[in-house]
């Protein structure tokens, strides 16, 4: 929980005004890296709602990411760009019936069993497509075209404008993000909190936290697969990396860094560490050397990650009485 939700929400509003003003003034290279960026905030935001809100550390959740860019390109005609209006709500729906799948069995556990489980499911995925002929093989697919934004026949948004493209991720990064919030403020959200603070005792309540598990679960994938057509929609191109272990561990790095006590600790985490990357590949060979410093810096010192340089801390009982 955000110990400082209206001063985090303050400053969440102001960036995402500034981030507005990105197009206007930014050159090409930088509206495509905010975009994916974006993007990958969408990712992580999806993943924290697993991780800070159930208490449910996957290694397999880029597995809803490359399956939403994959049901995007195997879907799109070869002659023209697949409306969204079908596009997102089928690559939605497809992950979230995949993620229902997959959950019905790795929520029965949790710990190191979880984790593992959804590593095997993603390592699964990956090998899947990796071997599809259907898939495009180890090369993975192209989009032809990218989605169209049609209304009565009139194109309302053309996605193969940069500018455009990056204000729809923009739109999506914060509905996410209001969708994730609205969850957490839930009854249902309360749940899910209390299932991770103490099941047996939300079980002995006569919660059945399984079911509450897998419906988060299955959020989660639906919430990650708008990442994943995200993505497609930008580099028209999906390849089997994106499924990989790789990939769930980048953006489980994301949620850390970012902060797990924070609702926008993962879109944090996100912008810090692909900022960081591409500022510290620009000056030397050996970035990934620094990237590994950055994230023990951070750990060590800000243990509730890079959220709290934002957050004003609150004093404790102790203090308090002193004051």
């Amino acid at each position: 929980m955000d110990r400082n939700p209206r001063l985090l929400t303050i400053l969440a509003v102001v960036a995402v005004l500034a981030l507005a003003l990105v197009p206007l003034f930014a050159e090409r290279y930088t509206i495509q890296l905010f975009t994916k960026i974006m993007t990958m905030a969408i990712f992580a935001m999806s993943l924290g709602l697993l991780v800070s809100g159930v208490g449910l550390v996957s290694l397999g959740h880029a597995a809803f990411f490359g399956l939403g860019a994959y049901v995007l390109a195997l879907t799109s005609p070869a002659n023209e760009g697949a409306s969204l209006w079908w596009a997102l709500p089928l690559v939605v729906l497809v992950t979230a019936a995949v993620a229902a799948a997959i959950g019905a069995l790795v929520v029965r556990t949790s710990g190191i069993y979880f984790i593992m489980l959804t590593l095997a499911f993603g390592q699964m995925l990956f090998y899947l497509f990796h071997d599809a002929k259907f898939a495009g093989g180890s090369d993975g697919r192209y989009l032809n075209f990218r989605p169209t934004v049609e209304l009565l026949g009139s194109e309302l948004l053309s996605l193969n404008d940069r500018p455009t493209l990056f204000y729809v991720a923009l739109v999506f990064m914060v509905a996410t993000y209001g969708i994730i919030s609205m969850i957490l403020n839930a009854p249902f959200g309360r749940a899910i909190v209390g299932i991770r603070v103490n099941e047996p005792r939300m079980k002995a309540l006569g919660y059945n936290t399984y079911a509450y598990k897998l419906a988060a679960f299955v959020i989660a994938g639906g919430l990650c697969a708008v990442a994943g057509f995200l993505y497609a929609t930008q580099y028209r191109a999906v390849n089997p990396a994106l499924f990989s272990w790789r990939e769930s561990g980048l953006v489980l790095m994301m949620v850390i860094l970012g902060g797990l006590r924070s609702r926008l600790g993962p879109a944090i985490g996100a912008f810090g560490l692909v900022l960081f990357e591409e500022t510290v590949q620009a000056l030397t060979d050996h970035w990934l050397l620094a990237t590994g410093v950055f994230v023990i810096v951070v750990v060590l010192l800000l243990p509730d990650g890079l959220a709290s340089l934002f957050q004003r801390k609150q004093p404790t009982a102790a203090e308090a009485d002193d004051g």
